[in-house]
């Protein structure tokens, strides 16, 4: 097989727009490298070089804009997308927060291109909190090479590497070189100022300093996970990160704690409901009537004001029933009492320990015992618990490997297993050699036993099937010089190589691990894969352990969020999208309602997030159109006046919180918005049913098959109606290049006005004293055009060429009509971002203008058997049962529309038969394949049947061909009418509701 390369998509409209958050930051600032003169220079004596030719130069960043213009172009920001307005510019600290396995890495990589390429930037620092994360955004720099170089062939030749003490010469280059610099660091291996050679005199820098040479720089860092990289508010990773003198702070993760300055957020919610990761299901252990032996778990310890308790949970007899609940405990107490139980007879708590290491003393007749955080005596056998996690885990593993399979998805399936303590998985005998701990053993044991089941009896061969268990599972944990497999925390250096040396393999291996040509499947870990690595195939993670410290949620599932990849085949590589793959399953002892439950409360405390709450800002970012056509954010007022609307409307209250009438009009689509609001009412709805509901989390055992209805897929008017819009179709795109070049011209020539480079003076007042210089605030003055005569002109051909795909002829005659290249001079980048955009508007409306379909044959067509063939698994809360669907269940995404449409159409008497359509039902188009929403049979009292396809998607979309959504509507208009050759052929209509389909009978 070939080796596996994962294929990294530049087209992902979220990605691209936390991109563009800051690259805008410095709009305004022109193309600009600032050459400087790296020099040492010793306390005593003449000036010398860095060990250099003399007068050798280095390239740096350079800011030109003033803080005023920078706090503006972040207002912009922040209002087009969603976010409070900052007034005033605190830092120059900016937030990205995206959610765990949407591309957080990719984004912040691909931004140093776009920086370099629009401004020049060139130097860029990447601090992270762990060895595991500076080793997973090195494997992305690698894999990323071809990806970045072809789409910036500029930046060929840019240099990466990580900061190593003992390779101080890569700082020197750093400085110097005029390419393209990225240093990915450890926080951990720059915040140690006095034992750091970072902060120390080198001969491999010329006897400078290398902080010194990163200072001249003004790099622009790149923090991921600052809430681990920071080490608080006055900690010693932000000081290590102001001593390189940034140009500016960049701040990327899902779970910040100082939010800085906000100019993009994508969160669970938005992850989750756009489908950008996979969904999750929980397949939670309960056990009932466990409560036959004296129970003691230890959750917490506390020392508060020199009291010194404990939080443990214990079976405690409450009315009838035994429940278990989490008391807080002193020294001493009678376990009996406090449980109002006799099984507890003579227990007592002991001693308590708090700081770093947690404990508490049980002790009672031939007991006397010490447990940690998470430990438990007593009760339903643990060992018996963790067996049955493991045997479920591997059942969702079989399953999906089956179904792949059975489905011709070339899908490699991983599990993680999250441990409580390295021993339990593997062990060393007296002289050394690794024995099997009892988790290891569990899953061999029970692996064998399904192998051998008749159910997945297509999954193995003739196989040893001993062999095979221990081929298949593997553990990952940090690993001691002596090469024996440890629990460390990154708290020194040497704790550092011992992860250093676990992560080298599972991070340069990603893509094996993808592979059927590699065995391993089941991965164990402990705290190495808590945080950067995750994989994109990883389906199932069983927690054998605890979740309950902060964030342990979110980082344990984060490890599986990411959407699947083919592993195989010529789309290898490739992401796969749809829930019907990406299902993500959570074995744990929670019940799925209290891990939602418990998950929600993680989010809201990490990312801020409001459920249930509007804000007055909240509508300001939905798009409108303005009387030129273009698309403008609502604004501030506008969504003000909305909220004061929703208020008055006793849908929130004062203090913004969702009110139960407004969940039931968003349910019943019976909300009522002012007129001025109406054309905008799918985005403000979509808005506040984020807001209004809970997260939506799966319970793995309300999974269920949908089936087809056989009497309705077989039915004479089915048929009828299946062989009207069965038909593939072939296409041809004519156009007139002359017109284009025309129209294109004519686009430009009506774009916004070009303005050049504006600056304003800030009047500072010095003041000196003991503790240094500092500078007060003053005045402002108003702003000023520079007239600038020698901006070097950047290659607008080929810059426009890359960006549009046109040839270089029809480019230049673009720019000739256009009647606007005086502009160019006037802000060369400017003008060529203006000129690409309405090129590229203009093309796809030439492309969708010029289509021509043509139905390929009688023999083409899409088979009435697929429906059978393919397997839909959905979720009951997800599905509203039918009578006249080709299907048993009508699954739906959206609470509102679809779900409505499914109703009425069962409820419509004229409605014979319908089928939602299928996702492999495709028209081709040249933007991409396009999937139409509904097929239906109507049939009034005998009258002439009418066979319709049905488009339900917002109708902002219909006719707004400047998108690509409503181009490929505008291409499923021409499909259909290209195969409508029966007398009676299905009519291609577009409507929200079944009203609104009615009326084209």
């Amino acid at each position: 097989m070939s080796k596996m390369k994962l294929h990294f998509e530049d087209d992902l409209d979220y990605q691209q727009a936390a991109i563009a958050a800051v690259v805008d930051l410095f709009k305004g600032q022109e193309i600009s490298r600032s050459e400087f003169t790296v020099t040492y220079r010793p306390e005593s004596g003449p000036q010398g070089t860095l060990g250099l030719q003399e007068n050798e130069l280095g390239v740096g960043n350079r800011l030109q804009l003033v803080d005023d213009e920078l706090l503006e172009n972040l207002g912009d920001i922040q209002l087009a997308n969603g976010l409070a307005q900052d007034s005033v510019l605190q830092s120059g600290d900016f937030t990205v927060e995206m959610e765990t396995g949407t591309g957080k890495t990719y984004v912040y990589l691909r931004t140093i291109f776009e920086l370099n390429q629009d401004y020049g930037f060139t130097k860029f620092v990447i601090v992270v909190p762990s060895v595991a994360i500076k080793e997973g955004v090195y494997k992305t720099l690698e894999i990323t090479r071809d990806h970045f170089e072809n789409l910036y062939p500029k930046a060929k030749g840019y240099e990466y590497f990580q900061y190593n003490s003992s390779k101080l010469g890569q700082v020197r280059n750093f400085a110097t070189s005029s390419t393209i610099q990225i240093m990915v660091t450890t926080v951990g291996a720059i915040n140690k100022k006095d034992v750091n050679n970072l902060y120390k005199e080198n001969e491999n820098t010329g006897g400078e300093k290398p902080i010194d040479l990163i200072k001249a720089t003004n790099p622009i860092i790149i923090v991921d996970e600052p809430q681990s990289v920071d080490g608080g508010l006055k900690g010693a990773g932000k000081t290590a990160l102001q001593a390189m003198n940034p140009l500016c702070t960049l701040r990327y993760s899902a779970t910040h704690i100082q939010k800085h300055h906000m100019v993009y957020r994508l969160d669970a919610v938005d992850a989750y409901e756009r489908g950008l990761v996979k969904q999750i299901e929980v397949a939670s252990l309960e056990i009932e009537g466990g409560h036959n032996k004296p129970f003691v778990k230890l959750i917490s310890t506390h020392n508060r004001q020199g009291t010194i308790t404990a939080k443990v949970e214990l079976d405690v007899a409450s009315g009838k029933a035994v429940k278990r609940k989490i008391l807080t405990v002193e020294d001493g107490d009678d376990l009996e009492q406090l449980a109002n139980r006799a099984i507890y007879e003579n227990m007592q708590i002991g001693t308590i320990t708090v700081g770093p290491a947690e404990t508490i003393e049980v002790k009672g007749p031939g007991l006397d015992k010490v447990l940690k955080p998470g430990m438990s005596h007593g009760g339903v056998d643990p060992d018996a618990q963790k067996r049955l996690m493991i045997r479920r885990t591997l059942k969702e593993h079989l399953d999906k490997e089956l179904r792949f399979k059975e489905t011709g998805r070339p899908i490699k399936v991983l599990s993680l297993f999250f441990i409580d303590t390295v021993d339990h998985y593997r062990q060393y005998d007296e002289d050394g050699n690794q024995v099997k701990g009892k988790y290891a053993q569990m899953f061999e044991e029970e692996y064998a036993k399904l192998a051998k089941s008749s159910e997945y009896q297509t999954l193995f061969g003739s196989i040893d099937f001993e062999a095979e268990a221990a081929d298949v599972h593997d553990g990952y944990f940090s690993i001691d010089k002596n090469k024996r497999w440890t629990e460390t925390a990154e708290n020194n250096q040497a704790n550092r190589d011992n992860a250093e040396r676990a992560y080298s393999l599972i991070m340069k291996d990603k893509e094996k691990l993808l592979s059927f040509d590699t065995k391993l499947k089941f991965i164990f870990s402990h705290s190495a894969l808590r945080e950067g690595w995750d994989n994109p195939n990883v389906f199932q993670i069983c927690t054998l352990r605890d979740m309950n410290t902060e964030r342990e949620r979110r980082q344990t599932i984060g490890r599986g969020l990411r959407l699947a990849v083919n592993s195989d085949g010529a789309e290898k590589g490739r992401r796969i999208r749809g829930n019907d793959t990406n299902t993500l399953t959570v074995i744990a002892t929670e019940s799925y309602e209290e891990f939602a439950k418990n998950l929600q409360t993680e989010i809201e405390k990490d990312t801020g997030i409001k459920f249930g709450v509007v804000e007055r800002h909240q509508f300001a970012s939905v798009q409108v159109k303005s009387e030129d056509g273009s698309l403008q954010p609502l604004g501030a007022t506008a969504s003000e006046k909305l909220w004061e609307h929703l208020k008055a409307a006793e849908l929130i209250d004062g203090k913004g919180k969702v009110l139960d009438s407004l969940r039931t009009a968003l349910k019943d689509g019976t909300l009522q918005l002012p007129e001025e609001f109406e054309e905008h009412a799918s985005q403000i709805e979509g808005i506040l049913k984020k807001l209004a509901g809970r997260l939506d989390i799966k319970n793995a055992d309300d999974r269920k098959v949908i089936r087809t209805r056989e009497a309705v897929l077989e039915s004479p008017e089915f048929k009828a109606l299946w062989d009207r819009i069965k038909h593939k179709t072939t296409y041809r795109v004519e156009f007139d290049n002359s017109k284009l070049v025309e129209d294109a011209a004519e686009a430009i020539r009506k774009s916004e006005p070009i303005t050049k480079t504006r600056a304003r003076f800030r009047t500072a007042g010095l003041e000196i004293g003991k503790g240094g210089v500092s500078a007060k605030d003053g005045r402002q003055g108003a702003f000023a055009t520079i007239n600038e005569d020698d901006i070097e002109l950047p290659d607008i051909i080929t810059d426009l060429q890359d960006k549009t795909q046109l040839t270089r002829n029809s480019i230049v005659d673009i720019l000739l009509k256009s009647d606007r290249v005086e502009d160019f001079k006037r802000n060369p980048q400017q003008f060529i971002d203006q000129c690409a955009e309405a090129i590229t508007r203009t093309k796809r409306l030439a492309l969708v203008d010029g289509i021509r379909y043509q139905r390929i044959g009688d023999d083409h067509y899409y088979c009435q058997q697929l429906f059978e063939q393919e397997e839909l698994k959905t979720y009951l809360k997800n599905a509203i049962q039918t009578e006249k669907s080709v299907f048993e269940y009508v699954v739906y995404d959206s609470e509102g529309t679809e779900r409505k449409f499914a109703e009425d159409l069962e409820a419509n008497e004229a409605v014979k038969v319908y089928a939602k359509l299928p996702a492999w039902f495709k028209i081709p188009t040249p933007l991409g394949t396009y999937n139409p929403d509904w097929a239906v049979l109507i049939d009034e009292d005998g009258a002439e049947k009418l066979y319709f396809v049905v488009e339900t998607k917002s109708s902002g979309w219909w006719d707004d061909l400047r998108h690509q959504e409503g181009a490929k509507i505008k291409c499923g208009e021409k499909h259909f009418a290209a195969i409508s050759i029966d007398p009676n052929p299905a009519k291609y209509i577009k409507a929200t509701s079944v009203d609104g389909m009615m009326k084209h009978t």
